[in-house]
C-alpha cells in the first residue's frame, strides 16, 4: 500500500490589488514552487503535485491575472520575482526551492533565481499551443489555455524562451500531466 499524498490546501498572500494565490501540498520537506506558463493556471499541476510524497513540499502559484490572482495593468519581471520571494519567505521553507517553470514561466524563475536562493531551475514545455496528444483525456482540462487580451498587454516584456542555465525535462509541452506520477519521481532526483 502506497503513503497517502499530502492534501492540498488553497492560500492567498498579499493585498487585494497585487494578491498572489497558491495551493500548498505538505508541510516539510524539499520545496518546490510550480509555476505556470501564460494563460494558464496553478491547476496544471494538481495532477503531478497529488502524486508527490510527504517529503517535498510543492507550492502552485497563480500569476498575476491568472487563476484567482489579481491582474495588473503590467508584469514586471522584476517585482513578480520580488512578490514570489516575499511568499516563499513567508511559508518559512527553511531550504531554497527547487522551481518549476512552464513555458514562458521561465523567464520568472531565471530572473528569481539570479536574485534569491535558489537550489535548481527546471523548465517544461514552450511557448505558444501545444497539442495534446500525448496528455491523457482525464489530465486534458489542465492543459486547456485560457485567452485574455489583457494578459498579453500585461505581459508583453516578458521572454518566451528559458535563459541556457536552467535544466530542461523533455520535448512535450506537458510532461508533468502526461505521466503525473512519474514526473513526480523526477523532482525526487533532484535534490
Amino acid at each position: 500500500m502506497h503513503p497517502r499524498p499530502p492534501r492540498r490546501t488553497s492560500h492567498s498572500y498579499g493585498t487585494p490589488r497585487d494578491r498572489l494565490v497558491y495551493d500548498r501540498w505538505g508541510r516539510s520537506g524539499r520545496p518546490v514552487v510550480l509555476l505556470h506558463g501564460l494563460h494558464y493556471d496553478r491547476t496544471m499541476w494538481w495532477p503531478m503535485a497529488a502524486e508527490l510524497a510527504d517529503d517535498i513540499t510543492a507550492v502552485a502559484v497563480d500569476l498575476p491575472g491568472h487563476g484567482e490572482s489579481a491582474a495588473r495593468d503590467h508584469c514586471d519581471v522584476d517585482d513578480l520575482a520580488h512578490d514570489l520571494a516575499m511568499l516563499v519567505h513567508r511559508l518559512d521553507l527553511r531550504r531554497a526551492p527547487i522551481l518549476i517553470a512552464h513555458a514562458e514561466a521561465a523567464y520568472l524563475s531565471e530572473r528569481f533565481a539570479a536574485r534569491y536562493s535558489t537550489q535548481r531551475v527546471v523548465t517544461v514545455g514552450s511557448a505558444g499551443p501545444a497539442p495534446l496528444d500525448d496528455v491523457p483525456e482525464v489530465y486534458r482540462q489542465f492543459a486547456v489555455p485560457r485567452r485574455d487580451p489583457a494578459l498579453a498587454t500585461a505581459y508583453r516584456d516578458w521572454l518566451t524562451e528559458a535563459l541556457p542555465r536552467s535544466t530542461h525535462l523533455g520535448a512535450e509541452a506537458f510532461p508533468h500531466l502526461r505521466d503525473p506520477a512519474g514526473f513526480a519521481a523526477i523532482l525526487h532526483t533532484l535534490r
